[in-house]
């Protein structure tokens, strides 16, 4: 009996690139969701009241102080 092995990569180069932009760009996203919930307080969703109240309850559900 043979047995072939395949010397195919199991991912595809532009596989993993694509992998690692897309984890990257998450990350970010979620460092500036962090931010805008917890330390920002205000400053940028100077804009409307909706943002604002928006933020203001994310940051009491989170546990982070915001008073």
């Amino acid at each position: 009996m043979s047995s072939s092995t395949s010397s195919q990569p199991l991912v595809h180069p532009a596989g993993t690139a694509r992998l690692l932009w897309t984890a990257l760009a998450t990350v970010v996203v979620l460092t500036l969701l962090a931010y805008l919930v917890a330390f920002d307080q205000g400053a940028v969703s100077r804009s409307g009241t909706y943002l604002h109240e928006l933020m203001h309850d994310g940051r009491h559900l989170l546990g982070v102080p915001c008073h």
